[in-house]
């Protein structure tokens, strides 16, 4: 049977899920679309992101592709996604593409942001889902920190446990925040290659811990080149963190 490949770009609020990938008895993002698929092609149908964001992540432009008979070509499928999917989950665009394509080979970075609540009295509870409460911070030192990350080296002391990989180098070009929408509300950008399991997590962790005075920078240097994530501070909240595009 002739087949074609879709690319879909994806919207979810992980708050109620169990992360991106599917696993058995558990409510998963890859799980809801591809139950969404089966009732759709009447038959199972695997489909590949481009990142497996944890329990609790959220995304604004996730990636996924999948394979269809070209006879399915004639469905609107943004629609037809969207109208079976749950209001926490939105596809955002849909696109033909070249079999070559896969959603995380293909791809040559990743930007990920972190949002962070700097008043410590009180979160506006729509805010409260997407962002870490962490009071203030001494945003100047972490940027300060930040640059120790910058370019390809080894983060294996930012890799949790869980997902084999064949090494830990990985390459970030850039860490940055902005303002959010309100003056209590400051989003950290990462932007890289690729990011080992819960990486900008651990890696958000230690800038708090900078900001809060805990550790100092040069400290931070040294257990970076020791490579033992054991000796780092805390891994982030995972509410904090959003999947915000994956470049190609």
């Amino acid at each position: 049977m002739k087949k074609i490949r879709l690319k879909l770009k994806i919207a979810y609020i992980g708050t109620n899920f169990s992360g991106w990938q599917f696993q058995p008895h558990e409510r998963t993002v890859q799980g809801c679309i591809e139950t969404v698929l089966k009732n759709i092609l009447k038959s199972p149908i695997r489909i590949y992101g481009a990142g497996r964001t944890d329990a609790g992540v959220h995304a604004l432009g996730q990636v996924a592709h999948l394979d269809i008979p070209v006879s399915k070509k004639h469905i609107p499928w943004q629609k037809a996604l969207n109208s079976q999917l749950p209001d926490d989950i939105s596809i955002l665009d849909v696109d033909y593409v070249d079999s070559n394509f896969h959603a995380r080979y293909s791809s040559v970075a990743k930007i990920y942001s972190y949002t962070i609540w700097t008043q410590s009295n009180y979160i506006l509870p729509n805010k409260r889902p997407f962002c870490w409460k962490t009071g203030p911070l001494d945003l100047g030192a972490m940027l300060d920190a930040a640059k120790l990350l910058i370019g390809e080296k080894d983060f294996k002391c930012f890799q949790n446990s869980g997902t084999p990989v064949k090494n830990t180098v990985r390459k970030i070009y850039k860490i940055f925040y902005t303002p959010g929408t309100l003056p209590e509300e400051k989003i950290f950008y990462f932007i890289g290659n690729s990011f080992l399991k819960q990486m900008v997590r651990n890696i958000m962790g230690s800038l708090y811990s900078i900001g809060k005075g805990k550790m100092d920078i040069s400290t931070l240097s040294k257990l970076i080149e020791k490579k033992d994530r054991t000796l780092l501070p805390m891994t982030a909240p995972a509410k904090g963190l959003c999947l915000e595009q994956v470049l190609y």
